[in-house]
């Protein structure tokens, strides 16, 4: 449980019976509060609105707007995660589960604007707009985002490589030089597999950019640009949803940033590419 909610819990002998009503409602739900107004917090605890702004006061938040942004802030990092083991104490219903999870991806990839240094980002950008090869490599979850970089920049003409082996990899990495990039993915950054190719890829030469959790890492040590992802996971936990989520987004924005600075000599061959899809569905 997060601080903000040890707090409530701490408090709710204290509260009033309205009060503890809101307040028992918030431990319980606490993924729901921020994407709520102080109406449908009344309606949902059978409490006046009144009762809700008093509630915040009495735990010491001037707003229910100000506590909602308290609580969001703390819920990206608290064990409300839905990739952890508690999820099965909840049996919540498929569509509570959705509405969840929805929240869940939105609070991770809205930490990433704390996670993400903007320099490090214009510096990726640069660098990946002049590369000669891109080659992209995650392992278990962090492969979805490696598979997706790699396609998105072959649409853009970029020499890139995305592979699932790592012998293949160790045998073209020795062919990278100072004008490739090695994007190394790994919430970790612990990772062997992606570690070693890292490190020989910079003996190479090569570039090497970090897509990797703030945490100072051995990845994010080594890396020469740091694409940082928040720590919105349990290293241990049954899948990877919030924390891909975050890759995603990040490879998104440095696509896009690319995009604008080599599009206009691309975008014939999107058309082309375009009508030949278009081709195939008549």
């Amino acid at each position: 449980m997060n601080t903000l909610l040890d707090r409530i819990e701490r408090e709710l002998d204290k509260l009033s019976e309205a009060e503890g009503i809101i307040g028992k409602y918030i431990i319980d739900h606490p993924e729901f509060i921020p994407n709520m107004t102080t109406k449908d917090l009344s309606q949902k605890t059978g409490v006046s609105e009144s009762s809700v702004v008093r509630f915040c006061k009495s735990i010491g938040i001037g707003s229910f707007k100000a506590f909602k942004l308290e609580l969001a802030k703390h819920n990206a990092l608290s064990g409300t995660s839905l990739t952890d083991f508690s999820i099965l104490q909840h049996k919540d219903s498929p569509y509570d589960l959705f509405h969840r999870i929805t929240y869940t991806n939105k609070t991770a990839i809205e930490s990433s604007l704390a996670s993400l240094d903007r320099k490090e980002l214009e510096r990726a950008v640069e660098a990946v707009s002049n590369a000669s090869k891109l080659v992209f490599f995650g392992v278990g979850g962090s492969a979805t985002a490696a598979l997706d970089a790699h396609y998105k920049f072959t649409k853009l003409g970029y020499h890139s490589v995305m592979a699932h082996d790592f012998h293949y990899l160790l045998s073209l990495i020795p062919y990278l030089s100072t004008n490739d990039i090695f994007v190394a993915i790994s919430m970790s950054g612990k990772t062997k597999d992606v570690l070693e190719l890292a490190e020989f890829a910079k003996k190479k030469g090569a570039i090497v950019i970090a897509l990797t959790n703030l945490d100072k890492s051995p990845l994010y040590k080594m890396a020469d640009i740091r694409l940082c992802t928040p720590a919105v996971e349990q290293d241990f936990r049954i899948g990877t949803i919030s924390s891909r989520m975050t890759q995603l987004n990040i490879i998104d924005a440095l696509y896009l940033s690319v995009f604008n600075l080599v599009g206009e000599k691309v975008v014939e061959r999107y058309h082309e590419a375009r009508n030949e899809v278009i081709k195939l569905r008549r």
